[in-house]
């Protein structure tokens, strides 16, 4: 099981990634006590045999090992909370992975660093892009790489100065976001 719910997040995004997406959507949202990640994409998507599969650790579409333990621990950690997870997909739509956690429950792992998190994603994969949103109880911020494209135009978003630029907005606006939930 994973220490944090943002490597988590970073797991099925790298999924998305690799199933070919151009655009993926990362959420946290808190209303009262429940967290419910999302992450969205418009990749090759799955049928419904292989979404059906998928919270299985012996399946994995990869050729490289024969268990795939990301999504399942995902779910579980959900499930221990009194949560829930779900997945919908369609093939050459995408996929959007959903799982809700009751925050008060002793079970209930730490969000961790999704600043850390979506920083490492588009910084590693310039090409594609996502949209981030933060969101405690209706307050909240929204982070899009297409926006920032536009107005960075030819610039890299793995430049460094655009990657720290990328780490101070999160982080600020998380810190304004959390500072207002207390």
């Amino acid at each position: 099981m994973m220490t944090e719910l943002s490597l988590n997040v970073l797991d099925v995004a790298q999924n998305s990634v690799k199933a070919g997406a151009s655009l993926i959507q990362l959420g946290a949202v808190r209303e009262g006590k429940w967290l419910t990640l999302t992450v969205e994409d418009n990749g090759c998507g799955m049928t419904e045999e292989q979404v059906a599969h998928v919270t299985d650790p012996f399946f994995t579409t990869r050729t490289t090992r024969k268990v795939g333990l990301g999504v399942p621990f995902f779910k579980m950690a959900a499930e221990m909370t009194g949560g829930d997870f779900s997945i919908a997909s369609q093939v050459g739509v995408g996929t959007k992975t959903t799982a809700k956690f009751d925050t008060a429950h002793i079970d209930c792992i730490p969000l961790g660093d999704m600043c850390s998190t979506v920083v490492s994603l588009i910084q590693c994969n310039p090409d594609r892009d996502f949209v981030y949103r933060y969101e405690i109880d209706g307050r909240g911020f929204v982070l899009d790489t297409r926006e920032m494209r536009e107005e960075l135009g030819d610039v890299p978003l793995d430049t460094p100065e655009v990657v720290e630029f990328i780490r101070e907005f999160i982080t600020e606006h998380t810190n304004g976001v959390d500072g207002q939930a207390e």
